[in-house]
């Protein structure tokens, strides 16, 4: 089995060890592995993304799903979209070539709950035949109260919930309009509509013992003063992790012809250092691809396109996989204790 990645890196923040120290036991065996929601996993385990759910139902005035460029890291972009068949044949070939894969995530390139039948036969695929993969999914939370019982049932511990704003005075700039049960929906009546449902399906995944992650994008002039305010209800609703996530102004979107631009990098941070203090933030996303494959801050995705895979048989071994985990396990644990040792000396 071909190992890539670097295995012997250290910790980037003493706080990540920290953190990772003050979990339950329950919490720490559902994000060991999940680079996203454990920053320390990030350094050594491996996601991926499967583009298999085109359809959207909403339009977010920052979003462009139509521009691609195979350098651009940005939710939303593909090269090219798969079926669930050809997802599954995907993750089987990256599973056997990059054994630190630990986390399958449909994250679009519109929303994988529009998309419900694409989605679930796909994790149900990868379930049945890659069943040490975490599985994992991200959604604008318009259909999520729906589909709680079937994310269950799959056993994906992991669902991320866009959520922006909790005003809809503040969401009415930010959605063009939603599409719900055959009906278009524009202005305040959609923010309204969306957040209902948002919160609904996260205190739904709260009660089914899913952890949440919420991204919310940082728009100048539109939410930054109001992000504050979405920390503390999406905490008190149940979510397990905050991402405020830099706005990325895409060619042709709303927010572009209006001339809003990006934050500066130095409010980002001042606003992720206010947020901690009310819970835990992310602070290591790389803003990933609808089809991204490989460490967080690589991607490995050229290597595994459709023409690549046509004619490649999957070197999928379960127990190698494991024996692969297992020793990585080991020495993530040893540099941890180590670092846990002289980070305790240092504090007293």
């Amino acid at each position: 089995m071909a190992v890539k990645g670097n295995l012997g890196c250290s910790l980037s923040e003493d706080h990540a060890l920290d953190r990772v120290m003050e979990w339950d036991p329950i919490t720490q065996g559902k994000v060991a592995h999940h680079p996203c929601y454990n920053e320390e996993a990030h350094h050594y385990f491996a996601r991926m993304h499967v583009a298999v759910a085109p359809g959207c139902n909403i339009q977010c005035n920052y979003c462009n799903r139509k521009y691609d460029c195979a350098n651009e890291s940005r939710p939303g972009v593909v090269s090219e979209l798969l079926k669930p068949e050809e997802a599954i044949k995907k993750v089987l070939v990256v599973a056997g070539r990059i054994p630190q894969l630990s986390v399958v995530g449909i994250a679009g390139p519109g929303d994988p709950l529009a998309n419900p039948k694409k989605t679930f036969d796909t994790f149900r695929g990868i379930a049945e035949k890659a069943p040490d993969i975490k599985l994992c999914l991200s959604t604008n939370g318009l259909q999520l109260i729906d589909y709680v019982d079937q994310i269950k049932e799959l056993n994906i511990e992991h669902v991320t919930i866009t959520i922006n704003a909790v005003d809809p005075i503040v969401g009415q700039h930010i959605y063009s309009w939603i599409y719900f049960n055959g009906k278009r929906f524009e202005g305040i009546e959609a923010a309204k509509l969306l957040l209902d449902r948002q919160l609904r399906g996260l205190e739904a995944l709260r009660e089914n013992g899913i952890l949440c992650k919420v991204n919310s994008v940082l728009i100048p002039g539109i939410n930054d003063q109001h992000l504050e305010e979405v920390s503390r209800v999406v905490k008190e609703k149940g979510a397990f992790l905050h991402n405020i996530m830099p706005l990325i102004v895409a060619p042709g979107t709303v927010f572009e012809k209006k001339g809003i631009k990006a934050p500066k990098p130095k409010d980002l941070h001042s606003l992720q250092d206010k947020l901690s203090g009310n819970m835990k933030v992310m602070r290591h996303c790389r803003q990933c691809r609808a089809d991204a494959v490989g460490l967080l801050g690589e991607d490995r995705g050229e290597e595994f396109t459709k023409k690549a895979l046509l004619n490649e048989e999957p070197e999928y071994n379960i127990e190698l996989r494991k024996e692969f985990h297992k020793n990585l396990d080991k020495m993530i644990q040893y540099k941890r204790e180590k670092r846990y040792r002289e980070w305790k000396n240092v504090k007293i």
